[in-house]
């Protein structure tokens, strides 16, 4: 009979039953647009203009609306980018599932599935759909993302596999019993929304945008009041009180950050990385000790059969038959590394493997190391064969030859990989248990090699060039790990088993973290823990890793790391996905996450000084002259000329120096910069007061014009010494793209005055001593700002390693389809990630 649907079937049901998707990953220009509008200052100016068409302040209410309009816009543009490229990563992160169509088993996208396809599940598959299971093998299932329950559950034919949940070992065949929406997961995620934890940028951001909210309410209220007992126009007053609130803020700040982030995200693609969530580019640019796997990553991943060596007199012969039949007869190509090894050395081929008949089996696990088959061969007789580390396979035996011992002990010291092969008759048994595992006679061992990548030894050097200390954590045997690490170079320091780490308490296990390098035969949740152990230290850790045995630990990190090539549970628990298995990726991932975290606070540190110096400003020249010293509108396109201009940020250059170790964004250094150079900035904006109204006795349409051209030269020009702390600022090259930008916005802004419409914004021209008299003020600004940034370092080194005080642990950042309800959630510091597709189950992509 026939399994499962046909491809024709499986699109009619389709258009009625939708994609196998809990929500799509739509970008909605709208929904965007809608964001943008949120900020309760561009509402009130929204307000004021029209009160300010409706009282016949024509230019005003033009000008606020044009000035509004482009900041939206503007705002919009970058987030929209921003929105679909996560959707475009998105697109590239895609499950696939073993589905029967057409009488063949086939690969399919986990979004096509429809009720009445019949799925394959194998160990480590997150459950793509409700599943109806009608045959099952020695399957569990995590069901943590639903239940929180730590345990796996048992699964049978007649049970139900979930949607959302992991193959923790097993095998089993399944219907689509529900899709999308209309499963257990689908259910819970709907109901939730998308609810993302904050990375500890974002949190940094928060505290900062708090900052200035409220120097903004101090400043908008006192010079509201001033104005009004000063007589001024109510109107006037309040529009002027409300340019001041809109100036004190970098408004573009979030788009500058998007900006910096979608620049990244696709600098980042083309170095084959991947970020699921763009803020976590930023986290990226923090891992300051890396845990990482040996096989693909230090070595090649091309591993070859080097021998067969039979125990005692046996023929090395049939411990080669014996490993195949325990792979799986004629499955070479769906077979793990070492099983497809086996099925390419060149001695399998004159092997009668094929006249072997598979009765059952028992499918590998991290907890017993091993896999075992029940065979009948061309004699009928049956055969327990067993396969596996040689440690747990000798532990099976009932002799052990000491040669054995010896053998394995010296290939592993020499770097090979070491598998045991065992076997026993069977007699009549027509199934296979774990307790069958026993009393076995070693037949021999398997001897594999897998080189060291040309490229690692360099990689290393250039993570550890970055401030990034990497430890092997691996399930091999520990010579093995430790002659890989000694050929590239790479100091082993102590060695810890999994035995080891099992003896040790938790605060042990964190003091001997630090004069460890090597972590061997090391099962999933001993990952974990040594994870947890390391981030005790302060320290922000990353951990790579590709099967289901890496979920738990990658959870545990700060930032997890799969690949591309991955267990689909790997893949949904990682943050970053690389699409070549290789640390030079990684790193390369690092440095331009430092680099995008180095050009925001430029604009952070820039903005704020010169943005509260000019408030300032505006709000004592607003008590000491008879007129306003800028109009509202005229404070609207300062900021936004000035913002416009720094959006060429996320493409500057970044020193060197400011990549070689982790940044933290410490709100202490920012509210000190402003406090210092916001000021600063107000002694020439009053030296410039001064001289308009005593020396050139202005009015006001000159002295706007005047101080319009010279704020806003000084607050731009000064990107050039403040993206740099190399002193004289010339020492750093700034990006093209940047000084362009720069040097065209003052270009304008000094044009401006001059143009046909100048007298419509209440401008009239600047002469030529005033603008003589503007360039030496600016010169002499920027050189009293070069003299204090000198000072102001001096002493201060990049941040060291560890959370700074602004680090906010307990938030973390794991995107997921959704997020798991409270009751739901395990106890600890912060909601757990749980693997859960982002295509699919998660979402349908952009399509």
């Amino acid at each position: 009979m026939t399994l499962g649907l046909t491809d024709a079937r499986a699109a009619e049901i389709r258009r009625t039953a939708g994609p196998n998707a809990v929500r799509s990953h739509r970008t909605s220009p709208f929904t965007v647009l809608i964001r943008q509008l949120r900020s309760p200052l561009l509402v009130l100016l929204i307000v004021a203009a029209g009160v300010s068409a409706v009282v016949g302040e024509r230019t005003d209410a033009i000008v606020i609306t044009v000035i509004v309009t482009m900041s939206v816009g503007l705002g919009f543009f970058n987030e929209y980018r921003a929105e679909r490229a996560v959707n475009a990563l998105h697109e590239r992160l895609r499950h696939r599932a073993l589905v029967h169509r057409d009488g063949r088993l086939v690969s399919r996208d986990v979004a096509d599935l429809v009720p009445g396809d019949v799925v394959e599940l194998r160990p480590g598959t997150v459950v793509p759909a409700d599943l109806r299971l009608t045959a099952a093998r020695a399957i569990e299932c995590d069901e943590s993302v639903l239940s929180g329950e730590s345990l796996p559950v048992v699964k049978g034919a007649g049970d139900t596999a979930l949607m959302g949940t992991v193959v923790a070992s097993g095998i089993a065949t399944g219907e689509v019993a529900a899709t999308g929406a209309h499963t257990a997961f689908g259910r819970i995620a709907t109901g939730l929304g998308e609810r993302q934890q904050q990375t500890a940028f974002q949190v940094g951001l928060g505290r900062f945008s708090m900052l200035l909210v409220r120097v903004a309410a101090v400043l908008t209220a006192g010079i509201f009041v001033v104005n009004l007992l000063l007589h001024r126009p109510f109107l006037d007053a309040l529009l002027f009180s409300l340019a001041i609130a809109v100036g004190i803020t970098p408004q573009l700040l979030p788009a500058v950050v998007t900006t910096s982030l979608a620049t990244g995200a696709r600098r980042l693609t083309r170095l084959k990385v991947l970020v699921k969530r763009l803020v976590a580019i930023e986290d990226l640019g923090d891992i300051e000790v890396l845990f990482t796997d040996k096989t693909g990553t230090l070595t090649q991943a091309d591993i070859t059969l080097r021998e067969a060596v039979p125990a005692g007199d046996g023929a090395g012969d049939m411990t080669l038959l014996y490993g195949l039949l325990c792979t799986g007869i004629g499955r070479a190509e769906a077979a793990d590394p070492l099983d497809a090894a086996l099925w390419r050395a060149p001695a399998a081929r004159a092997l009668p493997a094929d006249e072997y008949r598979r009765l059952d089996d028992l499918p590998f696990d991290h907890e017993r190391r091993m896999a075992s088959v029940l065979v009948e061969g061309p004699d009928g007789t049956r055969s327990i064969i067993t396969k596996g580390a040689p440690e747990a396979v000798f532990g099976r035996c009932a002799d052990v030859p000491g040669t054995a011992r010896a053998v394995a002990e010296k290939r592993f010291a020499e770097g090979g990989r070491v598998i045991a092969v065992a076997t026993r008759p069977a007699g009549d048994a027509g199934t296979l248990t774990r307790a069958d595992e026993k009393d076995l006679r070693l037949s021999g061992l398997l001897v594999f090699v897998d080189p060291p990548k040309p490229d690692a030894a360099d990689a290393l050097a250039r993570l550890a060039a970055a401030g990034v200390t990497v430890k092997i954590v691996t399930g091999d045997n520990p010579l093995v790990a430790r002659k890989v690490c000694a050929d590239l170079g790479l100091g082993t320091g102590e060695v810890l088993t999994g035995e080891d780490v099992d003896r040790l308490d938790d605060d042990d296990l964190r003091r001997a973290i630090p004069r460890t390098t090597v972590f061997a035969r090391i099962g999933p949740e001993q990952k974990a823990r040594i994870v947890r152990a390391q981030r005790a230290h302060g320290l922000d850790v990353a951990f790579l890793g590709d099967g289901v045995n890496d979920a738990l630990a990658l959870h545990a990190a700060d930032v997890g790391i799969s690949v591309d090539s991955a267990t689909d549970v790997a893949k949904d628990a990682a943050d970053v996905v690389l699409l070549e298995k290789n640390l030079g990726v990684l790193a390369d991932g690092i440095v331009e996450g430092r680099r995008i975290f180095a050009n925001t606070m430029k604009y952070v540190l820039m903005s704020t000084a010169s943005n509260v110096g000019n408030m300032f400003s505006a709000a004592a020249a607003s008590a000491l002259l008879p007129f306003l010293p800028m109009l509202p509108g005229q404070i609207l396109l300062n900021n936004l000329l000035y913002d416009t201009s720094q959006l060429a940020i996320p493409t500057d250059a970044v020193d060197e120096e400011q990549l070689v170790r982790p940044a933290r964004f410490d709100l202490k250094l920012i509210r000190r910069f402003m406090l210092v150079f916001g000021p600063l900035s107000s002694v020439f904006d009053l030296t410039m007061f001064w001289l308009l109204r005593g020396v050139f006795h202005a009015g006001p349409p000159l002295f706007r014009a005047s101080w319009f051209v010279e704020s806003l030269a000084t607050q731009t020009l000064v990107i050039f010494l403040v993206r740099t702390r190399r002193s004289p600022f010339w020492r750093s090259r700034p990006g093209v793209v940047v000084a362009s930008a720069a040097l065209a916005v003052v270009a304008a802004g000094a044009a401006l005055p001059f143009t046909p419409f100048a007298a419509d914004l209440g401008f009239s021209r600047v002469t030529g001593a005033i603008l003589a008299v503007t360039a030496g003020i600016v010169v002499a600004y920027l050189a009293l700002v070069e003299l204090i940034k000198t000072r102001f370092y001096r002493g201060r080194p990049a941040p060291a390693p560890g959370r700074g005080p602004d680090r906010h642990r307990g938030l973390h950042r794991r995107a997921a389809p959704f997020s798991v309800p409270a009751p739901l959630r395990r106890p600890g510091r912060r909601p757990p990630r749980r693997p859960a597709p982002s295509t699919g189950p998660g979402s349908a992509g952009t399509r």
